[in-house]
């Protein structure tokens, strides 16, 4: 008798087993799906993956397709960048804060910017009024930018900064302080998000349309293509998606699809896909369903992997790595018992590194009451130094793999993200996707039907929708951000424009205009304006004269 009647066997009676046992015992549920609709079964044998062919499908780790990970030996040669995402106020208080992570362990800088910076406002603009420093740094010129960094040497740290609309100028302010400093291009290491098209269906933060929204894109390729060759041109994100509602499917699928335009601007405007492809990379959420979240970063990895090779042509094997950064999920965070966070937060964190994550945020267990105090961003760094010395789930490269059901699962969120693919490529592409709405009902959709299952009590989440208690106050080392930070920002702003060269300001500013109006690559005269210490303000507004302001059609 060969093995597989032997194991139709054995499931027979198991089955039979299972019978007598729910009627006894009935299951907690009528059925078990997980966020992305996939049904749970009950148990996972070789019967699901009888067709599973392991070179194809796994590999082994550094090797096509890379489902088992992008480096042969992952964290046994060095653990991931633990990044914890800061800012708030002024460059100097986020300085200071930087300083304490640094000096607590993180390996990784990784900058939160306000809402005013965001969008291309500086703070003396009346739409800054409320809102500077508030969730992340205020940064008005290359003078915040000196602060921002003062005392740590850009040639010894990496610097993630998540900034999409107005991304050039802040790159453009980090190239400037690299200079001043005395630290070469080709020294720098780090990441600009520049994902400016999950901004409109899922986050807001956009200043232009997607189309010049691209070229600024495609012109930051390639313009660190040859001058700042360690740089990751852009992160692709699947975080923001996620946060607004998405399920993990959609997640990995409305993340490719982005990849796939930029990857397809950037070949238009006449760069070769392995010159900028091995410096792409991505971002993506780590979110309550573990055996879900670890399954999803390995599909998205041999995903992508086959899309570089087969629909781009890539030979080099850099360029179909995906290489990402993981964040874990605000969204599952509660006001309600906060401390109970910490353990999601574990839980999330241990899903990323299970997943391979090439770097790592955790996030604060009082992030749904305020900005994270000191100590809650020390217990969330400490979190990731646990998991990494502690636990020894690093000692070997994708433990996982093997699993039943770990293998079903990413060989289900594979297929069903390709369906999304296939279906947006139907619609002329992601950034056609993006104007046509589709993107936006689909995690629309979703986030409901996720709400309304907490609403009925259907989905858990402890402390919230059961296991309440009552609570005494909030804790009372909140940070908080003084008021007074708007007066200060804007006391500098006057401070610039009064000591600065005039004449240099606005010969660089009606340079920039010229190149915009044309077709040259913006970054070096937006370098330009920095240095003769243009604000943010004067040069998103330059690019606003040319390119006009998106608004999103009303729903």
């Amino acid at each position: 008798m060969d093995d597989l009647q032997k194991l139709l066997e054995l499931k027979a009676k198991y089955e039979a087993q299972v019978e007598k046992v729910l009627k006894k015992m009935p299951e907690r549920k009528a059925e078990f799906v997980n966020t992305s609709g996939i049904p749970v079964d009950r148990v996972y044998t070789p019967l699901e993956l009888k067709d599973f062919d392991y070179v194809e499908k796994l590999g082994l780790p550094g090797l096509y397709p890379f489902t088992r990970g992008v480096q042969p030996t992952a964290y046994r040669g060095r653990f991931w960048t633990m990044r914890q995402y800061a800012g708030f106020g002024t460059a100097e208080e986020t300085n200071a804060r930087y300083h304490f992570l640094l000096k607590s362990g993180q390996t990784g800088l990784s900058v939160a910017f306000d809402l005013p910076t965001q969008i291309g406002y500086d703070s003396d603009h009346p739409l800054a009024q409320g809102e500077v420093g508030k969730v992340g740094v205020a940064i008005d010129s290359l003078w915040d930018m000196e602060r921002l960094f003062q005392g740590i040497p850009l040639d010894q740290v990496s610097t993630s900064m998540t900034i999409n609309a107005p991304c050039a100028v802040i790159l453009a302010m980090y190239l400037a302080v690299a200079e001043k400093q005395g630290v070469s291009f080709d020294k720098l290491r780090g990441t600009v998000q520049n994902d400016i098209l999950k901004e409109y269906p899922a986050r807001g933060t956009y200043i232009f349309g997607p189309r010049p929204s691209m070229r600024l894109i495609t012109d930051i390729f390639a313009y660190c293509t040859e001058h700042v060759p360690q740089w990751n041109t852009i992160s692709i994100s699947g975080y923001h998606i996620r946060e607004a509602g998405a399920t993990a499917v959609q997640e990995v699928a409305f993340t490719l699809a982005n990849g796939i335009a930029y990857v397809e601007a950037a070949i238009q405007a006449g760069l070769e896909v392995d010159k900028f492809g091995p410096r792409l990379s991505f971002f993506f959420n780590s979110h309550q369903d573990f055996f879900e979240e670890i399954a999803k970063f390995r599909a998205a990895r041999r995903l992508w992997a086959k899309i570089m090779k087969e629909r781009f042509g890539a030979q080099d094997p850099r360029s179909m790595m995906l290489r990402f950064h993981t964040q874990t999920a605000g969204c599952s965070l509660t006001a309600q018992q906060p401390l109970n966070n910490i353990v999601r937060t574990a839980f999330e964190a241990l899903a990323a590194v299970l997943g391979g994550t090439q770097s790592l945020h955790t996030n604060s267990f009082d992030e749904a009451l305020a900005l994270p105090s000191e100590l809650a961003v020390q217990v969330a760094l400490r979190t990731q130094q646990v998991i990494a010395y502690e636990t020894a789930v690093c000692d070997t490269v994708d433990p996982l793999a093997g699993s039943y059901f770990i293998e079903y699962l990413t060989d289900q969120i594979e297929a069903r993200a390709q369906e999304y693919i296939d279906r947006i490529d139907q619609l002329g592409g992601a950034v056609a996707a993006i104007e046509k709405g589709f993107i936006q009902k689909e995690i629309a959709d979703s986030a409901y039907r996720y709400q309304k299952e907490i609403e009925k009590g259907e989905r858990i989440v402890v402390g919230l929708n059961k296991f309440q208690v009552e609570e005494e106050d909030r804790p009372k080392e909140l940070l908080k951000v003084d008021p007074a930070v708007a007066d200060r920002q804007i006391a500098r702003l006057k401070e610039l424009k009064a000591t600065r060269d005039h004449t240099a300001v606005q010969q660089a500013l009606a340079e920039l205009k010229a190149a915009a109006e044309g077709d040259a690559n913006l970054m070096p005269p937006i370098l330009k304006a920095v240095k003769a210490l243009a604000t943010l303000g004067e040069i998103c507004d330059t690019l606003r004269a040319v390119f006009g302001e998106y608004e999103a059609a009303a729903a």
